[in-house]
């Protein structure tokens, strides 16, 4: 045998040509086969058992599009679109256009939407059928289809998530977002077909709209255009300090407001009847008492549908011009002689805090750790050493004794756990303003993570009331509902004048580069009955240590209703 590989080593060294030839052809012959071994199942048909459209067990992956039918015969052989929930389309083909299944004729459909609709009331109040067109949009905001989970909350939360004034649903599957409807109205009878997600509710018609007027809009986030909108305010007693810069506009409108104000430079655009005028937020006009947007209800000479305030009570929008005020952000001049934690437990909103901590101080914040993404964020402080003494504060989510003895001083966050856990599991997984999958959250990483992490979040506040030497407590919600007075409170203990002007900056700055979107929520709860057992037992563990110490204990949302 050695004799006969002695040969063909020979040969082949005089022969190099055939022998890579050779090579060639048994690879080739590898990979042929390997090819026929993939194709020797049955073949997939649309439709059938082994069909990806068929097949929706628990373990694949939710495509969001699903094959549509929509009455035609041939439809079965046409392949499955594999666009997600999240596809946009700007038009639609009119052959697709079929008429809806009826399942008890328009009149019960209406009555079962109109049902519908009364539970609706207490988010979003329905207006009435309006027409549509693909050249031209009646609702021209954001819009997103799924032809498999559409609902009428799930179009208007998302609507509502964004700052929009409308949402509308049309052909059973698609949600439409705007500030203005810009159609005339349709017969109800036109609004007549089922949403995919649930067969009890009206989600408009063909080329026909089911539109909402938002009640519970997050006003501090509502959207025209590229403007923010702030709300209907009393006109500030000297009004042209407060708000310095004015023009009259007989043909007023939202769009030219906000668009003089931005080619000034002003970050607020006020609208006074037929006259536009443009500020800054300041202690002459601080944006904190709102009053009752009826008040603010008269129409624009420009623009039928939108509300340009009046000469007493000012519609205020917040232009896309940055309030720099509170922008500029250095190391501390001298090293600080006592280290203060910004201490909470993980998903709790930390880097939030870190973000408007630096904003109204105008200090960097440092951290017990290093993050590459946030350093290149801007969190110039992230790459000291914890001790260096050039931060006005140090993030950190350590707990125990020695740890916390570090400190002199600390801010401690607490958030919802229910929120906070999710916000984490998100993080892991998904980065900071990511998403996990799918499968994470169905597989096993989500009960394994819930066991380890629900603890910790309350032996994390625990330890620090144990052994911090001087903690304020803040609750992330109460930051969120009143960012002012906790702000107030957190820069009067890191020791720095809290300059109001500065602070009312923030309020127009507060997101910052890391708030994760909520258009991607979970269609379910991922507690179960016994997490939410352990959980609730945590809750009230924290909730009774806060009062022992004479604070205020978790806000009532932390309990399960």
């Amino acid at each position: 045998m050695a004799k006969l590989l002695l040969k063909l080593q020979r040969y082949f060294r005089r022969k190099p040509v055939r022998f890579f030839t050779l090579l060639a052809l048994y690879l080739a012959a590898g990979s042929l086969v390997f090819l026929h071994s993939g194709f020797s199942g049955e073949p997939t048909v649309p439709g059938s058992p082994r069909s990806p459209a068929a097949a929706e067990g628990p373990g694949l992956p939710y495509l969001g599009v699903m094959q549509l039918s929509r009455g035609f015969k041939a439809a079965a052989t046409i392949p499955a679109r594999r666009h997600g929930p999240w596809f946009k389309s700007t038009s639609k083909e009119p052959s697709e256009r079929g008429k809806p299944r009826d399942s008890g004729g328009p009149r019960s459909r209406a009555l079962r939407g109109r049902s519908g609709r009364e539970k609706e009331e207490d988010r979003a109040r329905y207006i009435g059928c309006y027409e549509d067109n693909t050249r031209r949009r009646t609702l021209r905001g954001m819009s997103f289809f799924d032809y498999k989970k559409m609902t009428v909350f799930r179009c208007q939360d998302n609507c509502a998530e964004r700052g929009y004034l409308y949402a509308g649903l049309e052909f059973g599957a698609e949600c439409y977002c705007g500030h203005k409807i810009q159609a005339s109205n349709a017969s109800e009878s036109e609004c007549n077909m089922e949403c995919k997600g649930e067969r009890s509710n009206t989600c408009g018609g063909v080329n026909r709209l089911s539109i909402y007027r938002l009640e519970l809009a997050q006003e501090s986030a509502r959207r025209y255009g590229s403007a923010i909108f702030r709300g209907c305010f009393r006109r500030p007693e000297n009004v042209s300090i407060a708000l310095p810069t004015s023009q009259l506009m007989l043909n007023m409108s939202v769009d030219k407001c906000v668009d003089f104000c931005t080619e000034k430079e002003f970050p607020l655009a006020a609208l006074a009847g037929t006259t536009c005028r443009c500020g800054f937020p300041s202690t002459l006009f601080p944006l904190h008492e709102r009053e009752d947007e009826q008040l603010c209800a008269h129409k624009c000479a420009a623009e039928e549908f939108e509300s340009c305030g009046s000469a007493e009570f000012l519609l205020v929008y917040q232009t896309q011009v940055q309030d720099n005020r509170c922008m500029d952000r250095r190391f501390l001049p001298s090293r600080a002689k006592q280290l203060v934690a910004l201490a909470s437990f993980p998903g709790a909103g930390n880097t939030w805090a870190r973000h408007l901590i630096e904003l109204a101080t105008g200090f960097y914040t440092g951290s017990y750790y290093f993050d590459g993404s946030l350093y290149n964020k801007g969190f110039k402080g992230e790459r000291d050493h914890w001790r260096s003494g050039r931060t006005i504060c140090i993030k950190t989510h350590e707990s125990g004794q020695k740890e916390i003895e570090s400190f002199d001083s600390a801010i401690l966050l607490i958030r919802n756990p229910y929120k906070a856990l999710m916000a984490e599991f998100n993080r892991k997984y998904g980065g900071h303003i990511g998403f996990a999958a799918h499968a994470h959250w169905k597989g096993k990483e989500w009960p394994e993570f819930v066991a380890n992490y629900a603890p910790w979040w309350a032996t994390h506040t625990l330890d620090w009331l144990r052994y911090g030497k001087k903690v304020l407590v803040v609750h992330f919600e109460d930051l969120k509902r009143d960012l002012f007075v906790q702000l107030q409170r957190m820069v009067a203990l890191l020791g720095v004048p809290a300059c109001e002007d500065r602070l009312l900056c923030v309020e127009g700055q507060k997101d910052g580069n890391f708030k994760r979107s909520g258009l991607r929520k979970l269609e379910y709860d991922p507690y179960t009955a016994e997490m939410r057992k352990a959980i609730s037992g945590y809750i009230r563990t924290v909730d009774a240590a806060l009062r022992l110490r004479n604070l205020s204990g978790v806000p009532e949302d932390y309990f399960p209703r």
